[in-house]
């Protein structure tokens, strides 16, 4: 039995509430496969489509109408972790009972300790919401004070600061959970918090999920981090002649491929590095990364790319 913690890619998810319901219940076969097999899971997921998607609609509703109240970014967040921990929950517990497993399943609202001097918050890079068009975005920045970027080749998109957790605020209450139930934490990344002094208080920025998930991993001693995305693998000259899968990666070939500029920034970048930030907090953890629907597979070995401290 290994206590497991996932990292649930955007693939997990739907891009509307009525596309992820659907989802999920696909999802779900993948996490319970994991917990038939006996294995503690703790799940954490991304929120940028939800996110941006409830922050618009807030900030379009108070426009046309000042009785609606404006709605601050993190608490924003917070609705996002509610309504797809909701979902993830209600589809895990459904695929549980189906195979007989008497377990429960429980969403935590998960605050992320951040630093406020982090460089992020100059240099805003995490993109969040729907695609617009050039014209459009321009609009967005001149009426919303909103930073626009293109994606990717694929539109413009808001983009917010995306500073690195230092801590998770409820690892306690979290930790008090393994063993007694699936646990849904960390959503979005968790909702951004700075000290200050009079205590801890909300910042606009969405932390990646997948530092966020090896932060959690790292303080509740999990024995793997499981990072899941479209691909089984993770390739270098990805989409090239010589593309080539991986099995295996040690922390030096990580860099290398890094200085080398062979993952995505917005892609497969963030994920190699907070593998590796787990793998090196303590000798003998593994971090694997691997599709969702070959989690159970790649945790015997079978598929799926393994980062190694060596």
């Amino acid at each position: 039995m290994k206590k497991i913690v996932l990292a649930l890619g955007g693939n997990a998810l739907g891009d509307t509430p009525e596309e992820q319901k659907e989802a999920v219940k696909n999802t779900a076969v993948s996490i319970v496969d994991l917990i038939e097999e006996g294995n503690e899971v703790i799940v954490a997921h991304g929120n940028g489509p939800q996110v941006g998607m409830i922050n618009l609609a807030m900030s379009t509703a108070n426009a046309t109408d000042s009785s609606v109240p404006s709605m601050p970014f993190p608490e924003c967040g917070a609705m996002s972790q509610g309504y797809i921990g909701y979902h993830l929950q209600n589809a895990i517990g459904n695929e549980l009972s189906k195979r007989n497993i008497n377990k429960p399943v429980v969403t935590l609202v998960t605050q992320t300790l951040v630093d406020k001097n982090d460089k992020a918050f100059s240099n805003p890079t995490k993109p969040i919401g729907t695609f617009y068009s050039e014209e459009e975005a321009k609009e967005l920045e001149a009426t919303k004070g909103y930073t626009m970027k293109e994606d990717s080749g694929r539109g413009f998109r808001r983009v917010v600061p995306s500073p690195k957790p230092i801590d998770i605020v409820e690892k306690e209450a979290v930790e008090s959970l393994v063993g007694k139930a699936v646990i849904i934490c960390g959503g979005g990344g968790g909702i951004p918090v700075i000290k200050t002094e009079s205590g801890l208080e909300g910042v606009a920025a969405v932390i990646d999920k997948d530092f966020t998930s090896a932060k959690i991993a790292e303080v509740l001693n999990a024995d793997s981090l499981i990072i899941l995305t479209a691909v089984d693998k993770v390739a270098i000259n990805f989409g090239k002649e010589n593309e080539k899968w991986l099995d295996e990666l040690s922390i030096a070939e990580v860099q290398e491929y890094i200085d080398a500029n062979e993952f995505g920034a917005g892609s497969m970048l963030p994920k190699v590095e907070a593998a590796v930030g787990f793998v090196k907090s303590k000798e003998g953890r593994e971090a694997l990364i691997t599709s969702l629907e070959k989690a159970k597979a790649a945790l015997k070995g079978e598929t799926g790319t393994k980062i190694i401290n060596k």
